[in-house]
């Protein structure tokens, strides 16, 4: 081992438990590959900065602009108020799994699931069919249509970008459907059957006006003229009656090590725990007040607020993946609000929150509980970072712009797949032309663009020059596939898909996809044969995450949204994986020959 492959490698394992144990954010990671790449010169200046100018980059980026445009137009939510006319369970998934194959093909998977996860809801509940049969495989289906097309995914575009740095030709398209059609019949056909008997069946009768899909956070003050003065709350039954559990109790700045024997006062603060309809029936049976966590630092709560003009709603709303709230506290979102907002509750799955609600820093999947003016609620849709879940109607098209911006992504699509221009010239002119239509206003364009993602994508792609420059792709092939490499080509490949789809699963899917490009063409190059089966392999088990909720975006988003458990995926998604990577092995030598 040389000097060169050993360092390519200490970067890669450091970037790989950084991104695996999320101590760094994923973008700041990626930063810091390039740098010490560029550093130790294992790439020259231009190599590292190359990502930044890299196709892949530039067409990811023209694609959120055109994703955003679709959604901002209410194009996606006509395609999607189909579902509503379902009359039946089947007849719904069907419907669902249909449009999918159309829409998430070409517009990014993230946005399409955004917008349907309300639309999901609501159709699930008018047919009496709980939502967690639908919201798994809502996001399992937006990922099988997405590794269709070469645009489907910005892994898709990654893999397609190394492999032409590393002298593949690269693919066409719709050089994917094929396979991706096979996939997404038997994935669908799963998820029809045995699917649908694995996956969970939660029911939330018991609220009419919204999704109560865990158990929130809030913060009650007890007020004065409220039952629990001089109580303790285990004398006021706040855990026994109303199934409320008690996490912390404040006396102005302090906090009471033993909340559950302190007699309550006047202007005491109860961090409390629970379904939201307890919650509620606790606030109005003992007189308690929400400490509404929306107000601006330093404001005290006013318990006197006059009755509001408007009607008021509550709306559930989830932080988005791509927002730019993440990691700010509570106030970030307030200045995002109309001043009549408060933030009443907050539910964060596989954490239990202990401390201010002010004070707590928003992270992915994150939900709400918004009280808010009923006109004010349209506006709110309109916000990238967050998505409403609440069951309220859809925006409604606006106009010529909705086929429009439907056009243009046709257009786009049709002019890279005939060769008329390349897919990034291609992605960026229909971006100005969603934005000289005014379908997207420039705030929101750039909203849309998720900068975490294209700093991960240009700082990754040179570490894929610098494993094949250095030799390290060469020599972990020959370290680890080349360990099966005389059992033949169909075992090799067997082994490369099974290992980025296990990789894909502990980090994102980018910095796998990154990594495991240039072990697909060493491979080939060891056994002499043709790259692109190979290649084909790492792009259909880095595209698809089907394993646990935070392998993929859209799997963390249905997570919080649907009150999922860890579990649930594991056991819906386990066979699902066997299904691809089986049907990846037998089909990818068939369209693609070794």
């Amino acid at each position: 081992m040389t000097v060169p492959i050993a360092c390519v490698l200490l970067i890669a394992a450091a970037a790989m438990y950084l991104f695996i144990s999320e101590r760094l954010r994923m973008d700041v990671v990626a930063l810091l590959v390039l740098l010490s790449l560029a550093l130790l010169g294992l790439v020259s200046p231009q190599e590292a900065l190359s990502g930044f100018s890299n196709e892949a980059t530039i067409t990811v980026a023209a694609m959120f602009i055109l994703a955003a445009g679709i959604e901002n137009t209410g194009a996606l939510a006509s395609v999607g108020r189909l579902l509503g006319k379902s009359r039946s369970p089947t007849v719904f998934l069907l419907l669902l799994f249909g449009v999918l194959a159309v829409v998430a093909p070409f517009v990014n998977n993230t946005a399409v699931v955004a917008v349907f996860i309300p639309l999901v809801i609501a159709a699930s509940r008018n047919i009496g069919m709980p939502p967690t049969k639908a919201l798994i495989p809502l996001s399992y289906v937006s990922q099988m249509a997405g590794v269709c097309t070469l645009i489907g995914t910005s892994t898709n575009l990654i893999v397609n970008s190394v492999a032409r740095d590393l002298g593949h030709r690269g693919f066409s398209m719709f050089e994917f459907l094929p396979l991706g059609a096979i996939c997404w019949v038997a994935g669908c056909v799963y998820l029809l059957t045995l699917g649908r008997w694995l996956l969970p069946e939660r029911s939330n009768a018991d609220l009419p006006t919204l999704q109560e899909s865990g158990h929130y956070v809030t913060e009650l003050r007890v007020g004065p003229d409220s039952e629990c003065l001089g109580r303790t709350v285990e004398e006021a039954k706040i855990s026994g009656k109303y199934h409320v559990y008690v996490l912390e109790l404040w006396r102005g700045a302090e906090r009471q090590w033993s909340p559950k024997t302190q007699e309550l006062q006047e202007g005491d603060v109860l961090l409390v725990r629970g379904r939201w309809s307890n919650l509620e029936r606790l606030h109005q049976e003992l007189g308690l007040q929400y400490n509404r966590a929306a107000r601006k630092r330093g404001e005290e709560p006013d318990m006197d607020d006059p009755p509001e003009e408007h009607k008021q709603v509550l709306a559930e709303v989830m932080i988005a993946p791509n927002s730019a709230l993440l990691g700010h506290r509570l106030q970030a979102i307030d200045r995002r609000l109309p001043r009549e907002s408060s933030i009443l509750a907050l539910q964060r799955r596989g954490q239990i929150v202990r401390e201010h609600l002010q004070d707590v820093h928003l992270a992915v999947g994150d939900i709400l509980l918004v009280l808010m003016p009923e006109p004010q609620l349209q506006g709110l849709r309109s916000n990238a970072n967050i998505i409403v879940l609440s069951e309220r109607a859809a925006p409604l098209s606006k106009g010529w712009r909705a086929p429009f911006a439907l056009a243009t992504m046709a257009l786009v699509v049709a002019s890279a797949a005939l060769g008329w221009v390349s897919i990034a010239i291609a992605a960026v002119a229909g971006a100005v032309a969603l934005v000289l239509a005014r379908c997207i206003d420039l705030d929101n364009m750039y909203d849309a663009i998720d900068g975490r993602i294209l700093l991960l994508m240009a700082g990754l792609l040179p570490l894929g020059t610098a494993f094949s420059n250095s030799g390290a792709a060469q020599f972990l092939v020959e370290h680890t596939l080349g360990l099966v490499g005389g059992y033949g080509p169909y075992v090799v490949l067997a082994v490369l898909y099974l290992m980025a789809l296990l990789l894909g699963e502990m980090m994102s899917n980018a910095a796998a996809a990154v990594l495991l490009t240039p072990i697909a063409v060493s491979t080939a190059r060891l056994l002499e044969a043709d790259a692109t089966p190979f290649l084909i392999a790492v792009t259909f088990s880095a595209s698809t995450s089907f394993l646990t909720p935070v392998g993929y975006q859209t799997n963390t988003m249905v997570y919080s949204a649907g009150g999922y458990r860890f579990a649930d995926f594991l056991k819906v998604g386990a066979p699902l994986n066997l299904i691809f990577w089986l049907a990846g092995v037998v089909f990818i030598p068939v369209f693609w020959p070794f």
